[in-house]
């Protein structure tokens, strides 16, 4: 019997409200994850409206290719977002863009499916990617990686304090045996980790196997490669709006929204007025985070910062 799982979109209304749909515009979901975010942008979009889906799930295209395989207006890519600007060129759309959407992450089917790896509370095959179909899995990766190498990682995307400590546990376990289920790596960073420093809510495994999964998939250089194509597929008033839920993404977006929204620093000290300057974007807001009763019903909000920007020049 095939399980079906669902995904609760957070900040779902906030993040399309800020794409300030045109009926009969041509919008980018980025990440479709189970089709949250598409389904009311296709609600908003007239008949002359489209909608281009991204995601390198497979179980992802499969669930948009059943949920919208009637409405014409919807189009689904079995692609890293990574690689939008050459899909969007090859459609002869750049610059006609008028919105994107960008919800960075883990969906909650991944997560709550043990077979995908991702979760330490279930036992599973450890492999963490988001497309199964390509790429080295977590199993793979720790199976041959040197301890100073898995420190860094758990170090630098999982800002684990314990990060060579846990590397050296894992070293020593495969010299007895390979690492291949979800739970077995999570029993060996719970018992590297000292008791005294267990959080008794948060499961001591949560860094790790973020870093993991981070690295695993390229997460943070995938996010950057994708900011730095948005200017070119945004037409005129076109809006960019990201949604992240790890501070490491969340920086990225905010230091690129700021990057496309400021005078150059080598302009600053000329005499040159700010109406001179050129800016391809201005920023939207400020940074929007979920609400007391969206916590309530779904606690996976609780990290989550949804940014907004839009095209001015």
């Amino acid at each position: 019997m095939t399980e079906i799982f669902t995904h609760q979109p957070v900040l779902l209304k906030e993040a399309v409200d800020a794409l300030s749909i045109r009926a009969d515009g041509i919008y980018i979901d980025g990440t479709f994850g189970r089709g949250g975010h598409s389904a009311l942008i296709l609600s908003q979009l007239g008949e002359s409206g489209r909608l281009i889906a991204f995601d390198q799930d497979p179980e992802a295209i499969a669930a948009a290719r059943v949920r919208f395989a009637d409405d014409d207006r919807f189009e689904i890519v079995h692609e890293n977002f990574s690689q939008m600007s050459a899909v969007i060129k090859e459609k002869d759309l750049l610059g006609q863009i008028d919105g994107v959407l960008l919800d960075i992450g883990v969906s909650s089917p991944q997560f709550d499916d043990a077979d995908r790896g991702f979760s330490f509370s279930q036992s599973g095959p450890l492999d963490m990617r988001m497309n199964p179909e390509e790429g080295e899995s977590a199993a793979e990766w720790l199976s041959k990686a040197e301890a100073k190498d898995i420190a860094r990682v758990l170090r630098v995307y999982g800002e684990e304090k314990f990060a060579k400590k846990i590397a050296f546990a894992i070293i020593d376990q495969r010299e007895e045996a390979p690492i291949t289920t979800t739970l077995e790596l999570a029993n060996i960073i719970s018992a590297a980790v000292p008791k005294k420093f267990q959080i008794h809510h948060k499961h001591p495994a949560t860094r790790s196997f973020q870093a993991i999964r981070i690295f695993i998939n390229r997460e943070l250089e995938v996010l950057q490669e994708t900011l730095e194509q948005v200017n070119d597929l945004l037409s005129i008033g076109g809006r960019l709006s990201v949604i992240s839920f790890h501070s490491l993404e969340d920086r990225i977006t905010k230091r690129f929204i700021n990057k496309m929204t400021n005078e150059p620093i080598a302009l600053r000290d000329l005499p040159i007025r700010n109406d001179d300057i050129i800016k391809p974007m201005k920023k939207i807001g400020k940074a929007i985070k979920a609400g007391q009763e969206e916590l309530e019903i779904n606690p996976r909000a609780r990290s989550a910062v949804l940014r907004i920007a839009e095209r001015v020049s």
